[in-house]
């Protein structure tokens, strides 16, 4: 697989991207623990069939100390016994909000109301942010059939 476009170096989706980034770098300064954070980036990214991006959270996870186990069950989370009460708050409002067109309402109330059980209105605002900004990574990266599989740990910044 050959990308369409390499958006990293057009001029005018480089500028997008950066901005992008950026608003990124400022959700990592957020005290949303660091693996309700990868878990649902991995979780979106494996609905919208992003596979660059399940590339580099996989990678990026395992280098902070998350376990191959729990990287394995993201996608069956609902079954696994793996993951916290708040870490399955975070998967489902990643479900919730990847798949908007797939529900009448959009997120439900029942799974606001859950994640709002566990994390602060900070935190809140760096999850719901998070799950919007991989989202957009994600369909970047699927409309330019970027390939997975050559992402190296810290390569992004």
């Amino acid at each position: 697989m050959q990308t369409r476009l390499d958006f990293l170096t057009n001029p005018v989706s480089a500028q997008a991207v950066k901005h992008l980034s950026a608003a990124g770098k400022a959700l990592a300064g957020s005290t949303l623990p660091a693996a309700a954070r990868e878990l649902a980036m991995l979780r979106a990214s494996q609905i919208n069939g992003c596979g660059f991006c399940v590339d580099i959270h996989t990678k990026e996870a395992l280098h902070a100390g998350e376990s191959a186990v729990r990287l394995s069950l993201v996608a069956a989370w609902r079954e696994a016994t793996v993951f916290t009460d708040a870490e399955r708050a975070a998967l489902e409002l990643a479900e919730q909000g990847t798949r908007i067109a797939d529900a009448a309402g959009g997120v439900t109330d029942e799974a606001w109301a859950d994640a709002a059980k566990h994390y602060d209105e900070d935190q809140l605002a760096a999850l719901v942010s998070g799950i919007s900004l991989i989202n957009a990574f994600n369909r970047l990266n699927v409309f330019t059939q970027r390939p997975a599989g050559d992402y190296e740990v810290g390569q992004l910044g």
